[in-house]
Protein backbone atom coordinates (compact mmCIF):
# COMPACT_ATOMS: atom_id res chain seq x y z
CA UNK A 1 0.00 0.00 0.00
CA UNK A 2 1.61 3.28 -1.21
CA UNK A 3 -0.74 6.00 0.18
CA UNK A 4 -0.06 5.33 4.26
CA UNK A 5 -3.00 7.49 4.77
CA UNK A 6 -5.67 4.54 3.97
CA UNK A 7 -3.68 2.61 6.46
CA UNK A 8 -3.99 5.41 9.38
CA UNK A 9 -7.55 5.75 8.65
CA UNK A 10 -7.81 1.88 8.66
CA UNK A 11 -6.14 2.22 12.12
CA UNK A 12 -8.54 4.67 13.19
CA UNK A 13 -11.50 2.94 12.24
CA UNK A 14 -11.09 0.36 14.92
CA UNK A 15 -13.25 1.62 18.16
CA UNK A 16 -10.79 -0.83 20.51
CA UNK A 17 -14.45 -2.58 21.90
CA UNK A 18 -11.10 -4.33 24.06
CA UNK A 19 -7.87 -3.00 24.58
CA UNK A 20 -5.77 -6.11 23.18
CA UNK A 21 -5.92 -5.97 19.49
CA UNK A 22 -4.70 -8.27 17.86
CA UNK A 23 -3.09 -7.63 13.56
CA UNK A 24 -3.65 -10.28 11.11
CA UNK A 25 -0.90 -11.16 9.07
CA UNK A 26 0.95 -7.38 9.35
CA UNK A 27 3.99 -7.77 6.80
CA UNK A 28 6.33 -5.37 6.56
CA UNK A 29 4.43 -2.94 9.03
CA UNK A 30 2.00 -0.19 6.81
CA UNK A 31 -0.47 -0.60 9.66
CA UNK A 32 1.00 -1.93 12.42
CA UNK A 33 3.13 1.33 12.55
CA UNK A 34 -0.37 3.84 13.27
CA UNK A 35 -1.54 0.99 15.22
CA UNK A 36 1.39 1.51 17.64
CA UNK A 37 0.95 4.86 18.11
CA UNK A 38 -2.93 4.59 19.76
CA UNK A 39 -2.12 4.35 23.13
CA UNK A 40 -5.43 2.94 24.05
CA UNK A 41 -4.89 -0.20 22.62
CA UNK A 42 -2.12 -3.24 23.11
CA UNK A 43 -1.20 -4.60 20.24
CA UNK A 44 -0.49 -8.15 19.69
CA UNK A 45 0.51 -9.36 15.64
CA UNK A 46 0.43 -12.95 14.66
CA UNK A 47 2.63 -13.18 11.23
CA UNK A 48 3.21 -16.67 9.17
CA UNK A 49 6.35 -15.47 7.14
CA UNK A 50 9.68 -15.44 8.43
CA UNK A 51 11.38 -12.44 6.72
CA UNK A 52 8.56 -10.23 7.47
CA UNK A 53 8.80 -11.37 11.36
CA UNK A 54 12.83 -10.56 11.06
CA UNK A 55 11.59 -7.06 9.31
CA UNK A 56 8.88 -6.34 11.96
CA UNK A 57 11.56 -7.30 14.73
CA UNK A 58 14.41 -4.75 13.57
CA UNK A 59 11.32 -1.57 12.64
CA UNK A 60 9.07 -2.26 15.20
CA UNK A 61 11.16 -3.79 18.32
CA UNK A 62 8.93 -2.64 20.54
CA UNK A 63 6.06 -5.00 18.91
CA UNK A 64 8.50 -8.03 19.85
CA UNK A 65 7.20 -9.62 23.21
CA UNK A 66 3.73 -9.64 21.45
CA UNK A 67 5.15 -10.84 17.54
CA UNK A 68 3.72 -14.34 16.97
CA UNK A 69 5.44 -16.27 14.23
CA UNK A 70 2.76 -19.07 12.88
CA UNK A 71 -0.46 -19.58 11.35
CA UNK A 72 -3.52 -17.22 12.47
CA UNK A 73 -5.99 -20.21 11.91
CA UNK A 74 -4.16 -22.36 12.98
CA UNK A 75 -3.68 -20.85 16.57
CA UNK A 76 -5.05 -21.49 20.16
CA UNK A 77 -6.95 -17.89 20.72
CA UNK A 78 -7.47 -18.66 24.18
CA UNK A 79 -4.59 -19.44 25.14
CA UNK A 80 -2.67 -15.72 23.96
CA UNK A 81 -5.70 -13.85 25.21
CA UNK A 82 -6.92 -14.52 28.62
CA UNK A 83 -10.07 -12.17 28.15
CA UNK A 84 -11.44 -10.34 24.97
CA UNK A 85 -9.59 -8.98 21.99
CA UNK A 86 -10.24 -7.13 18.69
CA UNK A 87 -8.98 -8.19 15.48
CA UNK A 88 -7.73 -6.02 12.36
CA UNK A 89 -6.16 -6.66 9.46
CA UNK A 90 -5.59 -6.35 5.39
CA UNK A 91 -6.66 -9.82 5.16
CA UNK A 92 -5.16 -11.74 2.38
CA UNK A 93 -7.92 -12.07 0.05
CA UNK A 94 -7.68 -16.21 -0.65
CA UNK A 95 -8.17 -16.46 3.10
CA UNK A 96 -10.01 -14.32 3.92
CA UNK A 97 -13.32 -16.72 4.36
CA UNK A 98 -11.04 -19.16 6.36
CA UNK A 99 -10.35 -16.15 9.04
CA UNK A 100 -13.86 -15.42 9.29
CA UNK A 101 -15.08 -19.09 10.43
CA UNK A 102 -12.05 -18.66 12.67
CA UNK A 103 -13.58 -15.62 14.13
CA UNK A 104 -16.73 -17.00 14.77
CA UNK A 105 -15.04 -19.96 16.48
CA UNK A 106 -14.41 -17.62 19.11
CA UNK A 107 -17.04 -14.95 18.71
CA UNK A 108 -17.59 -14.42 22.43
CA UNK A 109 -14.08 -13.33 22.53
CA UNK A 110 -14.07 -11.19 19.58
CA UNK A 111 -16.44 -7.97 20.42
CA UNK A 112 -14.91 -6.21 17.18
CA UNK A 113 -13.00 -6.54 13.67
CA UNK A 114 -12.13 -3.85 11.26
CA UNK A 115 -10.51 -5.41 8.09
CA UNK A 116 -9.42 -4.68 4.55
CA UNK A 117 -10.68 -7.41 2.22
CA UNK A 118 -11.83 -7.53 -1.61
CA UNK A 119 -14.90 -5.19 -2.64
CA UNK A 120 -16.90 -7.80 -3.45
CA UNK A 121 -16.30 -9.79 -0.40
CA UNK A 122 -16.93 -6.49 1.69
CA UNK A 123 -20.50 -6.24 0.25
CA UNK A 124 -21.67 -9.79 0.41
CA UNK A 125 -20.50 -9.84 4.25
CA UNK A 126 -22.34 -6.78 4.80
CA UNK A 127 -25.40 -7.14 2.16
CA UNK A 128 -29.37 -7.66 3.25
CA UNK A 129 -31.02 -10.72 2.11
CA UNK A 130 -32.91 -10.70 -1.48
CA UNK A 131 -30.02 -10.19 -3.40
CA UNK A 132 -27.64 -12.56 -5.53
CA UNK A 133 -24.39 -11.95 -3.10
CA UNK A 134 -25.71 -13.00 0.08
CA UNK A 135 -24.29 -15.77 1.09
CA UNK A 136 -23.26 -18.48 3.96
CA UNK A 137 -21.22 -15.69 5.38
CA UNK A 138 -23.48 -12.97 5.64
CA UNK A 139 -25.83 -15.13 7.22
CA UNK A 140 -23.03 -16.82 9.64
CA UNK A 141 -21.72 -13.49 10.32
CA UNK A 142 -25.07 -11.08 10.59
CA UNK A 143 -26.04 -13.88 13.27
CA UNK A 144 -23.43 -12.51 15.63
CA UNK A 145 -22.45 -9.20 14.09
CA UNK A 146 -23.45 -6.02 13.06
CA UNK A 147 -21.46 -4.94 9.90
CA UNK A 148 -20.80 -1.72 8.28
CA UNK A 149 -19.04 -1.06 5.21
CA UNK A 150 -16.56 1.70 5.86
CA UNK A 151 -15.35 2.63 2.93
CA UNK A 152 -13.73 0.98 -0.77
CA UNK A 153 -10.44 1.44 -1.07
CA UNK A 154 -9.18 1.73 -4.67
CA UNK A 155 -6.66 -0.29 -6.96
CA UNK A 156 -4.51 2.60 -7.52
CA UNK A 157 -3.16 2.90 -4.22
CA UNK A 158 -1.22 -0.43 -4.15
CA UNK A 159 1.80 -1.31 -5.90
CA UNK A 160 1.39 -3.22 -8.09
CA UNK A 161 -1.99 -2.49 -7.90
CA UNK A 162 -4.15 -5.71 -7.99
CA UNK A 163 -7.07 -6.07 -10.87
CA UNK A 164 -9.91 -5.74 -8.23
CA UNK A 165 -11.07 -3.18 -5.51
CA UNK A 166 -11.19 -3.52 -1.68
CA UNK A 167 -13.07 -2.61 1.02
CA UNK A 168 -12.85 -1.84 4.75
CA UNK A 169 -16.03 -3.17 6.96
CA UNK A 170 -16.20 -3.52 10.64
CA UNK A 171 -18.03 -5.83 12.29
CA UNK A 172 -19.30 -5.16 15.88
CA UNK A 173 -20.65 -8.05 18.10
CA UNK A 174 -24.21 -7.66 18.79
CA UNK A 175 -26.35 -8.92 21.85
CA UNK A 176 -26.75 -11.97 20.86
CA UNK A 177 -25.60 -14.43 23.17
CA UNK A 178 -26.87 -17.63 21.76
CA UNK A 179 -29.50 -18.59 18.79
CA UNK A 180 -32.66 -19.77 19.87
CA UNK A 181 -31.94 -22.74 17.82
CA UNK A 182 -29.36 -25.47 17.81
CA UNK A 183 -26.27 -23.83 16.40
CA UNK A 184 -24.40 -26.31 15.19
CA UNK A 185 -27.64 -26.96 12.73
CA UNK A 186 -28.18 -23.60 11.91
CA UNK A 187 -24.61 -23.64 10.36
CA UNK A 188 -25.43 -27.04 8.48
CA UNK A 189 -28.92 -25.55 7.49
CA UNK A 190 -27.20 -22.25 6.26
CA UNK A 191 -24.57 -24.05 4.40
CA UNK A 192 -26.87 -26.59 2.89
CA UNK A 193 -29.07 -24.89 1.47
CA UNK A 194 -26.47 -22.27 -0.51
CA UNK A 195 -24.67 -24.52 -1.93
CA UNK A 196 -27.57 -25.67 -3.94
CA UNK A 197 -28.72 -21.67 -4.24
CA UNK A 198 -30.67 -22.33 -7.56
CA UNK A 199 -33.08 -24.44 -6.15
CA UNK A 200 -35.49 -23.62 -3.83
CA UNK A 201 -35.34 -24.68 0.20
CA UNK A 202 -37.36 -27.75 -0.19
CA UNK A 203 -35.42 -29.21 -2.75
CA UNK A 204 -31.97 -28.12 -1.55
CA UNK A 205 -32.51 -29.43 1.86
CA UNK A 206 -33.29 -32.94 1.04
CA UNK A 207 -29.42 -34.22 1.99
CA UNK A 208 -30.18 -33.39 5.38
CA UNK A 209 -34.07 -34.51 4.99
CA UNK A 210 -33.53 -37.67 3.15
CA UNK A 211 -36.98 -38.67 2.83
CA UNK A 212 -38.93 -37.41 5.49
CA UNK A 213 -41.05 -34.49 4.34
CA UNK A 214 -40.73 -31.15 5.91
CA UNK A 215 -44.14 -28.49 5.45
CA UNK A 216 -42.79 -25.25 6.28
CA UNK A 217 -43.97 -21.79 4.19
CA UNK A 218 -40.12 -21.13 3.82
CA UNK A 219 -39.83 -24.25 1.98
CA UNK A 220 -40.90 -22.66 -1.11
CA UNK A 221 -38.12 -19.72 -1.22
CA UNK A 222 -34.93 -19.70 -1.99
CA UNK A 223 -31.87 -19.20 0.53
CA UNK A 224 -30.67 -15.89 -0.40
CA UNK A 225 -34.54 -14.48 0.73
CA UNK A 226 -34.15 -15.66 4.32
CA UNK A 227 -32.57 -13.35 7.12
CA UNK A 228 -31.15 -14.64 10.41
CA UNK A 229 -34.37 -15.07 11.81
CA UNK A 230 -35.98 -16.63 9.32
CA UNK A 231 -33.37 -19.63 9.18
CA UNK A 232 -33.27 -19.84 13.17
CA UNK A 233 -37.33 -20.47 12.10
CA UNK A 234 -36.43 -23.16 9.55
CA UNK A 235 -33.10 -24.78 11.92
CA UNK A 236 -35.74 -25.40 14.72
CA UNK A 237 -38.42 -26.87 12.06
CA UNK A 238 -35.51 -29.57 10.61
CA UNK A 239 -34.61 -30.09 14.46
CA UNK A 240 -38.25 -30.78 15.57
CA UNK A 241 -38.40 -33.63 12.56
CA UNK A 242 -35.69 -35.18 13.17
CA UNK A 243 -35.83 -35.74 16.09
CA UNK A 244 -39.13 -37.89 15.84
CA UNK A 245 -37.15 -40.43 13.53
Amino acid sequence: MTDLSIAERIAQSLAAAAPDVLEVGPGTGVLTQFLLKRNDINLYAAEVDGESVEYLKQHFPELTPRLMFGDFLRMDLSKIFADKFCVIGNFPYNISSQIFFKILDCKNSVPEVVCMLQKEVAERLAEKPGTKTYGILSVLLQAYYDIEYLFTVHENVFSPPPKVKSAVIRLVRNEVDKLDCDEKLFKQVVKTTFNQRRKTIRNSLKPLLGEQKLEHALLDLRPERLGVAEFVVLTNAVEKLTKKV
